[in-house]
């Protein structure tokens, strides 16, 4: 059986209709940037998650690029944030000059241990970005606490998490500033790169939409230093059409997640743990493995396509190696990343194939 790590075809095939004709109105108004695409998507956006203003940028790298250089974070700086995640949290620090203090994940969740983060915060600490990994929210009521006590903003970094809920609250809208990316593999996805920034303060909205356009204020009059930072229309109109039916598919994803928990209750493997009050949008569908070599073989030999979120934590990459982090700061993180795969997981995941990859993993 050949089974897709993702089936982007099959939902395309779902939504062809829809996603064409939207295109096509596009390139019937050569209205590439900007325009109503967007403003419908934007307000579509903030309707799902309760929010009040919402962005669309470039990507979500920039989504959290842009979220740091609205609340002025620049060199000398200090955000805390985790070592386990993909590297775009931690390298747009670096790119403003500031530095990433890491802190230790819980072993559950994957996400960043509110436990440990109040220990590292100094002067220098201008922000928490917490990252809600593999499509739960961390635990943001405890961050946002540690948060208000230092007066520190708090960014989600919720590139994995769109359309998760957090006690009833929708990721995006449970911090100062909120991120996704629409990367073509998220659970809502463009058909390239896209992002979005979320926020309740009006304040924030108008100067991320300033730093996403140059630092425009109007045409020519430049505020700020801002990059191009914009979501073009096409991806607009196509995010429009999926953003229709992700409801639909989030539901679909919790039940395959769900499933798959049970099927493998009794495999020698460790399963996702959905934290209480927590809902997942299972980005990734993540198991840990005491031989993830000899398990990546397996199902390779099966046609079954796999795949590793993260082999290194961020405090062990060379390009951070100048943050002075060495092996054994951050056991969890280190443990986890040697442990960690992740099988095929998308709404188009039929109950035939899964069952087929869990017969594989149990063999």
């Amino acid at each position: 059986m050949k089974i897709n790590f993702i089936d982007l075809k099959a939902q395309y095939a779902d939504y062809k209709a829809e996603i064409d004709s939207e295109v096509a109105q596009v390139f019937s108004t050569a209205q590439f940037i900007g325009g109503e695409k967007l403003n419908s998507l934007e307000k579509n956006l903030a309707d799902y998650t309760g929010v009040d203003h919402v962005i669309g940028c470039s990507s979500g790298t920039d989504a959290l690029l842009l979220s740091l250089m609205a609340l002025d974070i620049g060199r000398g700086d200090e955000v805390i944030t985790t070592p386990f995640t993909f590297i775009a949290t931690a390298e747009v620090i670096a790119f403003l000059g500031a530095k990433s203090v890491f802190v230790d994940i819980e072993e559950n969740s994957y996400n960043i241990d509110p436990t440990k983060i109040e220990a590292v915060i100094t002067e220098k600490t201008k922000a928490i970005m917490p990252v809600s990994l593999y499509g739960q929210c961390a635990n943001m009521d405890a961050i946002n606490e540690i948060a208000k006590k230092h007066d520190l903003p708090v960014i989600e970094d919720a590139c994995q998490s769109f359309g998760a809920t957090y006690n009833g609250k929708k990721s995006c809208n449970l911090s100062t500033i909120g991120c996704t990316s629409f990367f073509p593999s998220k659970p809502l996805g463009a058909y390239g790169d896209g992002g979005a920034v979320f926020t309740n303060d009006k304040e924030l909205e108008e100067k991320i939409r300033m730093l996403l356009n140059h630092g425009q204020n109007e045409r020519y009059k430049h505020k700020f230093i801002g990059i191009n930072g914009r979501l073009d229309a096409v991806q607009a109109a196509i995010l429009g059409v999926k953003l229709k039916h992700f409801e639909k598919e989030v539901k679909t994803r919790d039940e395959i997640g769900t499933r798959y928990n049970d099927l493998l209750e009794d495999a020698n493997v460790i399963t996702p743990k959905i934290s209480q009050g927590n809902t997942s949008v299972f980005a990734q569908y993540s198991i840990r493995v005491e031989d993830r070599e000899a398990m990546v073989a397996k199902l390779s030999a099966k046609e079954i396509p796999t795949a590793v979120h993260y082999p290194v934590p961020l405090h062990l990459q060379e390009c951070f190696s100048n943050l002075g982090y060495k092996e054994g700061d951050f056991p969890i993180s280190e443990k986890i990343s040697t442990q960690i795969m992740s099988l095929p997981m998308s709404s188009y995941l039929t109950q035939e194939e899964q069952d087929y990859i869990v017969e594989a993993i149990k063999g």
